[in-house]
């Protein structure tokens, strides 16, 4: 493992971190990433240690992969439904925490609808918290297996060209990607819609684009995310099928990337919808890999944070 030791006790945004530290979670993650392919799956980091998932959001793909990564570890994970919680009944989720911690996790993994709560819990809390999505607000974890994975295609992320290509508005993926990106020395576009497209979003120092034809122009890398139907307040264009004919990404659209150009998705994909399926499933697509090395990155998360806190802070 790397000789670094994180210094935070939580991590809530990719805002808050340096450029050392997110190279220190991408190289424990490659450090990690090998455990996938033993018979026997298991390191003992941490064992005997006690990790909680709140997922207060629909959540597969997040919740297995931190659930895996904490298995990996060795960790005791146990997960907490909302829906047949006291929460159901009427407690706080304050309270509703604070008797969860009378129990003295280690660490608290939490999704939730509302921006802000992770920090919330985070503030009240004395294990580490991880923000495993908050909202449209950010979702850390996510941005950096997706820098892994570039990193891992590419050799690098300083220079590269990357798009960000559809409801840049809603998604808190965009938001964490484009922090994290800029910090590493990437140049990013955003393209969507312009009802999607949040306003003064150049002052976050991206180029902005309204077609993706101009987005994935010499672009290195590609993302393309989901419609956030659950979040729009009003339909924000006429149907899916225009969408897919105005905006999704084409072959004949991704002609114009370079011609080692990687495609991304964070996830949920909606085939005909944002993507075709010959490019979801196509030569350039590293879609998959992406799931394969979110279980690397959140091990690495979930190794350092504990760590810290072995080492008394």
């Amino acid at each position: 493992m790397p000789d670094t030791a994180w210094q935070a006790k939580d991590l809530l945004t990719i805002r808050g971190l340096e450029k050392g530290q997110v190279e220190l979670i991408l190289d424990t993650a490659e450090s990690f990433r090998e455990v996938a392919s033993r018979p026997i799956k298991k390191v003992p980091s941490l064992r005997g240690r006690t990790l909680l998932g709140l997922f207060f959001e629909p959540s597969t793909r997040t919740s297995s992969s931190f659930e895996i990564a904490a298995k990996r570890l060795s960790a005791d994970w146990v997960s907490f439904s909302s829906a047949s919680s006291s929460l159901a009944k009427g407690e706080s989720l304050i309270d509703t925490a604070r008797n969860l911690e009378a129990m003295a996790p280690d660490l608290v993994v939490v999704r939730h609808g509302h921006p802000g709560v992770p920090r919330m819990l985070a503030e009240r809390l004395g294990c580490s918290v991880v923000n495993a999505g908050d909202g449209a607000h950010e979702h850390p974890t996510q941005a950096l297996l997706d820098a892994f994975t570039i990193r891992r295609s590419k050799g690098r992320l300083e220079g590269l060209e990357v798009a960000i290509i559809g409801d840049i508005e809603h998604s808190r993926v965009a938001r964490s990607n484009i922090h994290l990106l800029l910090l590493m020395g990437a140049r990013v576009t955003v393209a969507g819609p312009r009802p999607m497209m949040p306003l003064g979003i150049e002052q976050m120092g991206v180029e902005v684009a309204f077609s993706t034809e101009d987005a994935v122009r010499d672009a290195d890398v590609v993302m393309m995310l989901r419609l956030q139907l659950e979040r729009h307040g009003a339909t924000r264009f006429p149907s899916l099928r225009e969408y897919f004919e105005v905006f999704a990404l084409t072959e004949k659209r991704l002609a114009g990337a370079k011609d080692d150009v990687i495609i991304l998705h964070p996830g949920p994909m909606n085939r005909g919808v944002e993507i075709a399926s010959e490019v979801a499933d196509g030569p350039y697509s590293v879609i998959l890999e992406q799931v394969a090395n979110g279980v690397a990155v959140r091990m690495a998360v979930l190794y350092l944070l504990t760590l810290r806190r072995e080492e008394g802070e």
